[in-house]
């Protein structure tokens, strides 16, 4: 069985993922797949752009977790989001010396589901489970992923409200 862990950058895929793999599950860090599919660099977003449908097209499923922010493009078996606050994204993705440009442009994408919304184009609804991180441990989150895995958690969606941090951004 494939898990897709994914999220915005700043939710906690990458930590997860390290205790995943500590408890012995098998992780593929999707960073380590896209190489051959770069297709170049966009200076004004300051990210690389890659060939999203070749590379899922091409993707070899595995059995454990893929951990990534695109892991929701691929042929998974269940998909697990991590949410965040925008607001405490904002701070840690600073904190990592994003630029307060590319830290809101992570923390808007997390407020307007972008990742649900591209997991549900994706996937059938039922095979997506969303886990809000802001305030809980990341041993708790990688229990919610195992149990994701064993079948002990019910898909769940659309949870997360940030409607909030968009109002407060309007003019």
């Amino acid at each position: 069985m494939m898990i897709g862990l994914t999220g915005v950058p700043g939710t906690g895929k990458t930590t997860v993922a390290d205790i995943l793999e500590e408890r012995g599950v098998r992780v593929l860090r999707i960073n380590d797949t896209i190489p051959p599919y770069i297709l170049g660099k966009d200076p004004e977003r300051d990210t690389i752009i890659i060939d999203e449908e070749l590379w899922a097209e091409e993707f070899q499923p595995i059995d454990g977790v893929v951990e990534g922010h695109l892991a929701h493009l691929l042929p998974c078996d269940r998909v697990v989001i991590l949410r965040c606050d925008p607001e405490v994204l904002v701070d840690r993705l600073i904190g990592r010396g994003y630029s307060p440009e590319k830290a809101e442009e992570n923390a808007l994408a997390e407020a307007l589901d972008s990742t649900l919304i591209e997991a549900l184009e994706n996937h059938d609804p039922e095979v997506i489970y969303e886990f809000e991180t802001t305030d809980t441990t990341s041993e708790t989150v990688a229990d919610f992923v195992l149990d994701v895995r064993a079948g002990d958690a019910s898909p769940s969606h659309g949870t997360c409200d940030w409607s909030l941090y968009l109002m407060n951004r309007m003019p």
